[in-house]
């Protein structure tokens, strides 16, 4: 029974990024203390653990990008770099009093539903514990996608993910390959170009690009945000307020996106004076298909003497040269993919075996479901963080995370209510509607008519990744767990003989 209790959690978190901190601070004020969150590395921060790449940043504001509950006065930049995000978030695991609940090296192997116990089985590189409820905020920017190129093993010189950057490895005066021009792309062709030799950017796709609103901010304003808290709040609510109000042009009238593309096209012309890359950089998509990304230094970076732009795919590696899908050749002594990560393909989804004994990837092999982003049917107690369509085109997404937290809130609250060893697993018929609500709501969206094939989209051309409307009407749908829609799921009755000889149910 010892043995039991000590590996037998209520709640067990798996990630320790802005979702699964923020579910372990939701968990203590909520008054649970029995959990734990299982991290694979051996410190928090997730993704802004992760990636480390020269240059990387965030592109939301970090007044917006930050707990409401872990307001932060001294932000040193409108847009904050990677070492002071991490360290933000190391301070509010040390603020909420979240070490004991870490377990680091603890990567998840498998979870398995004890239909019996109506427990998760759970297997870790730290060893076996089990829970009554799995919080799942692995995130989809947490497995890189390295794509399989033919001949890639051939390469003698050095390659890496963005994500998995290696430091030890300089580049300085080497001839380095980027493959790939999405977020992390842009930020590192600037951050390297100066000490290389020779920069090739293998673009398949050019993304739009806009200005980055950047600066330092000034002492007074961290004073003022420390001394006069109301003030740092209107801030947070005045950059919300900005991205509601433009969520109707990406999610309704795409065609009033206009303005954005002259914008962007002027901030490229501005720095590329020549015709053919500037052709070349230009995208023949609608502005907000894919992600719009932002920058200062990318296009000054692309018209150095010391760059090549390749307009196509890499196609082939033979030892040292890099073979475009154009027939272009390039010699390069370290390639660098910022290909990005699965997403609509989440590796944990492989791990978890639900209550008919098929994993989460199986059930989702068509594409991924999940009611108000959170539950799958056949999950019992399995919630996701930043699940199926909880994602975001132009606004933050720990506004979406914190909803989530919201309904986590709501549905253990609701267990407790209910009373006894139970757990709740979604409706089928609650899941398919919930969710084809969402995709007649997507036809209309850029993401969907915008003519690009973006990260967004599965394998399938459905759009599995975004929320197709405003942070606020997520947070109104998410306020609270609306039992109608779950299944109540309590232990079998089992009969047991009675001395007397009679037979009685009793709760197993």
């Amino acid at each position: 029974m010892a043995e039991r209790e000590r590996r037998h959690v209520r709640v067990a978190v798996i990630g320790s990024g802005f979702g699964g901190l923020g579910a372990a601070v939701r968990l203590r004020r909520q008054g649970i203390t029995d959990f734990v969150v299982l991290e694979r590395a051996g410190s928090v921060g997730g993704t802004w653990r992760d990636n480390s790449y020269p240059g990387c940043a965030c592109d939301v504001p970090s007044h917006l990008y930050s707990f409401s509950f872990a307001p932060h006065p001294e932000w040193p930049r409108n847009f904050s770099g990677q070492p002071h995000i991490r360290a933000y978030l190391e301070r509010v695991a040390d603020t909420f009093g979240l070490r004991p609940h870490l377990r680091f090296h603890a990567e998840v192997e498998s979870l398995r539903w004890d239909g019996g116990q109506l427990h998760w089985e759970i297997e870790t590189a730290s060893g076996p514990l089990t829970a009554d409820v799995v919080v799942s905020a692995t995130g989809p920017l947490s497995d890189p996608k390295t794509p399989d190129i033919p001949g890639l093993e051939t390469f003698a010189g050095t390659v890496m993910h963005s994500a998995r950057w290696d430091h030890d490895h300089s580049l300085r005066g080497k001839r380095v390959a980027v493959v790939g021009t999405g977020a992390s792309a842009i930020q590192i062709v600037p951050a390297v170009q100066p000490e290389v030799e020779r920069l090739t950017l293998f673009q398949r796709t050019p993304p739009w690009v806009l200005p980055r609103a950047d600066r330092e901010i000034s002492a007074a304003e961290k004073w003022l945000h420390t001394k006069v808290p109301a003030t740092r709040a209107a801030r947070r609510q005045l950059l919300w307020g900005i991205r509601e109000l433009q969520v109707g042009a990406f999610t309704r009238h795409p065609n009033r996106l206009g303005l954005l593309e002259r914008l962007a096209r002027g901030h490229m012309t501005k720095a590329v004076k020549d015709p053919a890359l500037r052709a070349a950089l230009t995208p023949r998509y609608r502005i907000g298909c894919k992600r719009i990304l932002l920058s200062n230094t990318y296009y000054p970076a692309l018209a150095q003497p010391n760059v090549d732009v390749v307009a196509a795919g890499l196609k082939e590696v033979r030892g040292s040269t890099l073979v475009g899908s154009d027939g272009s050749e390039v010699e390069a002594d370290t390639i660098v993919f910022g290909t990005g990560f699965h997403v609509t393909d989440m590796p944990i989804a492989q791990r978890v075996t639900g209550a008919h004994g098929t994993t989460l990837a199986e059930e989702w092999k068509d594409g991924m479901e999940a009611l108000r982003g959170a539950t799958a049917a056949g999950f019992p107690n399995f919630l996701t963080l930043i699940g199926p369509n909880t994602g975001l085109g132009n606004s933050s997404m720990i506004l979406m995370i914190e909803a989530q937290l919201n309904y986590l809130a709501d549905y253990l609250r609701q267990l407790d209510v209910l009373g006894g060893r139970i757990a709740l697993t979604p409706r089928p018929s609650a899941v398919q509607e919930w969710n084809r609500t969402i995709q007649q709501r997507m036809t209309r969206t850029v993401w969907n008519t915008g003519g690009c094939d973006s990260w967004y989209l599965d394998a399938n051309g459905r759009n599995t990744t975004v929320w197709p409307g405003t942070t606020g009407e997520f947070k109104k749908a998410t306020r609270q767990v609306d039992l109608a829609e779950y299944e109540v799921l309590r232990p079998a009755r089992t009969p047991v003989e009675l001395p007397s000889g009679t037979a009685a149910e009793v709760v197993a």
